[in-house]
């Protein structure tokens, strides 16, 4: 894992260790990762489009191409393969004030 994801393979194994990973499920099957960081900050992770809303993702990723992806993604697609996401039910009220809640810090 390394060897293909660099320096975010270790703390995306730490992450699915410690069970950060939550997967959110609404009534009509929408899905999004929330991710508790090494930080102690929650991030949003969509595995449908690759996209997480870390700096790590907006800079190494985005801006400057240097990495396939952010930690917090690799962490979801481990937890996914090794079936360690938590599971979490939500109301599509709950699940849209996730996403404003994301808009609103990015604004």
């Amino acid at each position: 894992l390394k060897f293909i994801f660099g320096p975010s393979a270790v703390p995306a194994l730490d992450l699915v260790d410690q069970r950060s990973v939550t997967r959110l499920r609404s009534p009509s099957g929408r899905i999004l990762y929330q991710v508790l960081g090494s930080s102690g900050k929650l991030y949003t992770c969509y595995s449908s489009c690759h996209f997480c809303t870390c700096p790590a993702f907006g800079f190494s990723v985005l801006q400057k191409s240097e990495s396939l992806l952010c930690k917090h993604i690799l962490a979801v697609y481990l937890s996914q393969a090794l079936g360690a996401c938590q599971e979490l039910a939500v109301s599509e009220e709950q699940l849209t004030n996730i996403l404003l809640a994301e808009e609103e810090e990015e604004g």
